[in-house]
């Protein structure tokens, strides 16, 4: 039985690893390109054209950056079983998952609220453009 649970450990320590070549390829990404697109996008331009544009690059990092997201929730899943085992040996493993299942959701997140906010400045501009647009319109037909 022991021999057993040794074997169990030593197959959950290599799947480890793993593991941790695929999210320390993640983790690199997040940290090195990732987070430096995020702050770029703090700032926006406030000409609709300007803004249009930053949401065309936007998007395009977003696809990227959806799928480094994607990529590190499906690794972790595979993980889900070391739940089920109370080894003291696997503690600093899970350490070290939980780390970077923690570095992976604020990524995520501040994707997220990113995603939302260039949509929601973009419609607001718009709609700004609009108004603009109505108002020298009826501007023009006052003064005619």
């Amino acid at each position: 039985m022991m021999s057993n649970k040794r074997i169990q450990e030593l197959e959950l320590v290599m799947e480890f690893e793993k593991v941790e070549e695929c999210f320390k390829e993640v983790s690199s990404w997040i940290e090195n390109v990732g987070r430096k697109r995020l702050k770029e996008t703090i700032n926006l331009d406030d000409s609709l054209a300007k803004l249009l544009q930053a949401q065309k690059q936007f998007k395009e990092f977003d696809l990227v950056a959806s799928e480094y997201c994607k990529r590190g929730q499906e690794t972790l899943k595979k993980m889900n079983q070391w739940e089920d085992f109370s080894f003291v040996d696997v503690h600093s493993y899970r350490v070290k998952l939980q780390a970077y299942e923690d570095q992976l959701e604020e990524f995520c997140t501040q994707l997220d609220e990113t995603r939302h906010r260039v949509c929601e400045t973009v419609r607001l501009y718009e709609f700004f453009d609009k108004v603009r647009q109505g108002i020298c319109c009826t501007e023009e037909s006052v003064k005619s």
